[in-house]
């Protein structure tokens, strides 16, 4: 929604519902906040000085299964350490769940293929054991450094990406495309394969380039630039379908991996203006629309769910500190 201020200056209400932070992490220009220090290709698919909207190719169909995975995670309880020397370290127990939604678009169907749960202890601790009370088992994951309490939450993103990668590999078939919710990190090795961003932290394109992925149409790309990061890759921003709104409204960044080659990029580019703007979701139904897309939410909401209740998870905890310490 737009209206003018007291000056004449037009403003935008971002659609996603606040308690999820905005679909862009805004600087004072209104688009991603932090200019990214990576080096940036735009030469992939057009020269730079060619970039244009790209449409969706007549000649390109969606594929038959697409494959979107998406994790959880939530913290227990804080917890401390009482070493033997008097020291202490801090420690998190941490509940974190992975899910795989298989989506069949040649039936119109769409079905959860699995999941998984993991819990851990997350601590720099050298003398943590196992908790473990009764059913539940919080096993320790050793973190290097000092293990500061609010550097403890990044922990847990390494074991849920790898149950991330162990639910989906688990109901891979040939042909199909994984979409990953969130960037691909250590899972650029797996075959057609995307990274899908919903919302915008680094500006990677200069302002000219800028100008085309916030001038994109609905179902329209921008062409396909390479990062050079520790975790680079090739790279494009997609519209999501959307009713208006802010220059970033309805726009995703998606990746694959730098393994490929820049034909096989393009075409998963190609591959994927076909196939995400089917799974946006509404305003009226997602607080996070369009970016979020609905076979996600429904993942998320189930993965929640498995985690337990955290009430519960927290007198349990309580009472094996209670029963460790007698």
């Amino acid at each position: 929604m737009t209206g003018p201020s007291r000056a004449g200056a037009r403003f935008f209400v971002d659609a996603w519902d606040p308690a999820y932070g905005a679909s862009v992490e805004a600087a004072g220009g209104g688009g991603p906040a932090a200019p990214s220090s990576a080096q940036v290709d735009a030469d992939v698919e057009l020269p730079a000085t060619d970039w244009r909207a790209v449409d969706v190719r007549r000649d390109v169909a969606a594929p038959d299964v697409v494959l979107l995975v998406d994790g959880v995670r939530r913290i227990d309880a804080s917890v401390w350490t009482a070493e033997d020397d008097g020291g202490s370290f801090p420690g998190i127990a941490a509940s974190y769940a992975a899910g795989v939604v298989r989506c069949d678009l040649e039936r119109g169907a769409a079905e959860l293929a699995g999941t998984r749960v993991g819990r851990g202890l997350f601590t720099a601790s050298p003398s943590a054991q196992d908790v473990v009370a009764g059913a539940i088992r919080y096993p320790v994951h050793r973190v290097s450094g000092t293990g500061e309490l609010s550097k403890l939450p990044a922990a847990v993103q390494g074991p849920l990406t790898a149950l991330e990668v162990a639910v989906s590999d688990a109901v891979r078939t040939d042909g199909d495309l994984l979409v990953v919710d969130g960037p691909l990190r250590s899972r650029r090795n797996l075959p057609r394969t995307l990274g899908y961003i919903k919302t915008q932290h680094s500006q990677y394109l200069d302002g000219r380039l800028t100008a085309v992925v916030t001038g994109l149409a609905p179902g329209q790309r921008c062409p396909v630039f390479r990062l050079g990061t520790a975790w680079g890759g090739y790279s494009w921003y997609l519209r999501l379908p959307v009713a208006g709104g802010a220059p970033w409204a309805g726009v995703v960044r998606v990746e694959c991996s730098a393994d490929l080659t820049e034909a096989e990029a393009i075409e998963l580019a190609d591959l994927s203006l076909v196939t995400l703007p089917r799974f946006a979701s509404t305003p009226y139904k997602d607080p996070r629309a369009p970016q979020n897309l609905i076979p996600i939410a429904g993942l998320e909401r189930r993965l929640r769910g498995m985690l337990g209740d955290a009430r519960l998870l927290h007198r349990v905890l309580t009472a094996a500190a209670r029963g460790i310490r007698r």
